[in-house]
């Protein structure tokens, strides 16, 4: 096959869905004969459309194993432009449906948690009572969860951090806010009435961290680090901060977490505050979208409920 560069007219002209359809499946199973299945053609027929892809495009994109078809370097980015080409569509024909039926529209947002899950919870209030019949969808993970699924457009904007310099070029940032951190402990823990004078004391204790890259692991491995010490006593890592909640009202663990997230546990007794002197704040956290694109009405409307309620309209550059 040559390598004359394709035209935008060439690629999409003879591209259609059965063709992304047949690619999305395909990269999920890495086997013809699945993928014919679950097509409902037969397995000659499914070699044949992928020969007709390959013949659109002018490469090879599939090595024919044994038992697997494995995508090269080619085929990895027509597999994730078929992922994503599919999402969009699917996007677009339930939005036009909601629309269609009188409804207002579909929103997808993924946020971090702590004072970002607060600030999403009030949007989310201020947007229904905005637009009743709104469909919310929400994602809670890490902001490098988060910046996959809007790359690939599972998610319409996010409010979270970059976590790699090399996210800073195809997302837009708008700061929001910042974030307040403490150390906490179930409400019984010994530490409780106790003011430990340094993080020394408290390195014998078994952690629960936030695991990399996250934006709050690498806080508290900068604090330890900066002690020139590390966690003795045995680390769990977990992003689920219900996960965490329960491991320390039942275990003498201890964890840095944003001050918005538990304090309301605080107040009910169930966590205590170990009073440590830790950085005052995480990193900013922002609004994350994808560079260029003009989002839809309900999209942009809940962006500006952010923003109003975050108390700043600034645009920072990338990073």
């Amino acid at each position: 096959m040559s390598g004359k560069p394709l035209t935008t007219a060439q690629a999409c002209g003879r591209l259609r869905f059965r063709h992304l359809q047949f690619l999305e499946i395909l990269g999920r199973t890495r086997n013809l004969r699945l993928t014919a299945e679950q097509m409902h053609i037969t397995q000659p027929a499914a070699t044949k459309i992928l020969l007709d892809i390959e013949e659109i495009f002018e490469a090879r994109l599939f090595e024919r194993l044994p038992r697997e078809m494995r995508p090269n370097e080619l085929g990895l980015f027509v597999l994730r432009y078929a992922a994503a080409t599919l999402a969009g569509q699917k996007k677009f024909v339930d939005e036009f449906n909601a629309l269609k039926q009188g409804g207002h529209g579909h929103v997808a947002v993924g946020a971090i948690s702590g004072s970002a899950a607060h600030l999403l919870t009030a949007a989310v209030r201020e947007a229904h009572r905005r637009r009743p019949l709104l469909v919310l969808k929400l994602f809670e993970q890490s902001s490098d969860q988060l910046i996959a699924w809007l790359a690939e457009r599972r998610i319409d904007l996010m409010i979270g951090r970059f976590t790699e310099p090399a996210q800073q070029g195809p997302f837009q940032y708008e700061r929001l806010s910042s974030e307040a951190l403490c150390v906490v402990a179930g409400a019984a823990h010994p530490l409780r009435e106790f003011r430990p004078s340094s993080l020394q004391e408290l390195s014998s204790w078994p952690w629960i961290l936030y695991p990399q890259p996250t934006a709050l692991r690498k806080v508290s491995d900068a604090i330890f680090d900066a002690a020139n010490l590390l966690p003795t006593a045995g680390i769990v890592e977990t992003t689920s901060f219900l996960f965490a909640l329960e491991l320390l009202q039942s275990t003498p663990m201890l964890s840095l977490q944003p001050a918005a997230l538990v304090d309301k546990y605080v107040q009910k007794g169930l966590l205590a505050r170990i009073p440590l002197e830790t950085p005052s704040h995480m990193p900013d956290y922002g609004l994350i979208t994808r560079q260029g694109e003009i989002p839809a009405p309900a999209v942009q409307e809940f962006m500006d409920i952010l923003r109003d309620l975050a108390g700043g309209r600034e645009t920072l550059p990338a990073g």
